[in-house]
This record gives structure tokens, C-alpha cells and sequence, in this order.
């Protein structure tokens, strides 16, 4: 477990190893105790209904989850495996970068709990969730 906070470019780093990531268009806003900021940039192959243009729920899914995970990273110094996951959708995306907000609930020495919170660039609650994940040290 880590003692000291990363930086946000040394979290950046750390999550940006991933293509996944990298394809998303992460980048780390802010990182505190227990909680992170982070910003999804717009990609078009995000859309899931060509004639309304909103984004497919599968992508705030995984933004929901990422945020929650990466919000430990101030005590894991990583991310973690996900045990499970709950995902509401509040409204549609549209186009346009995405405000990604997630907090520690929970933090054990096996299994903790995070949430995240998926916001439009006014601000607005698109999609919020809660994970469980594996915190266990890693061997």
C-alpha cells in the first residue's frame, strides 16, 4: 500500500500504460486522498445511434468503473481488479468531452469500495456507479 499520494502526472502514467486507456483519451485532472478527477476526451466512435449521437452506455460503463478504481490509487498506488459493479444512467451523452469524478467509500485490506460520478462538459449527471474492488497487496 502506498504511503504517499502520487502526483497526478505519476497516476497519469500509471494509467495511460493501458491502450485502452490511451484510445479513451484519459487525462488526470486532480488526484486527493481517496478521490480522483478525470477527463475523457470525445472520440465519434463512441456513438452508438448515428442519427441522435449519443454515446453508447457501454462507454460510461467503463468510465464509471475505471474512475471508481483509479480513486484507490492513492492507497493501492495502482489499479485494481473489479469484483463487481453497478452502473445508473441519469441522461444521454451527447457529444463532447466527459468530467469524470470518483471517491473512495471504503477502503479494505481486501475488498473496498469506490463510486463515480460521469458529468457533461455543463456539468450535468449523465451516468453514476459504485464498484467493489480487489485491494488485496499484490504477490
Amino acid at each position: 500500500m502506498s504511503d504517499t499520494i502520487l502526483t497526478k502526472e505519476q497516476v497519469e502514467a500509471l494509467l495511460l500504460r493501458g491502450p485502452f486507456h490511451q484510445w479513451l483519451g484519459l487525462g488526470v485532472v486532480s488526484v486527493g486522498e481517496g478521490e480522483i478527477e478525470l477527463r475523457a476526451t470525445w472520440r465519434p466512435e463512441w456513438v452508438v445511434n448515428a442519427e441522435r449521437g449519443y454515446t453508447h452506455g457501454g462507454i460510461l460503463a467503463t468510465l464509471v468503473d475505471l474512475t471508481a478504481d483509479w480513486a484507490l490509487v492513492s492507497k493501492t498506488g495502482r489499479g485494481v481488479p473489479t469484483v463487481d459493479l453497478r452502473v445508473d444512467y441519469h441522461r444521454a451523452a451527447m457529444q463532447g468531452d466527459l468530467t469524470c469524478r470518483g471517491k473512495v467509500v471504503k477502503f479494505g485490506g481486501q475488498i473496498s469500495v469506490a463510486e463515480a460520478q460521469i458529468l457533461d462538459g455543463e456539468g450535468r449527471l449523465l451516468a453514476s456507479g459504485r464498484g467493489v474492488y480487489m485491494t488485496a497487496p499484490a504477490k
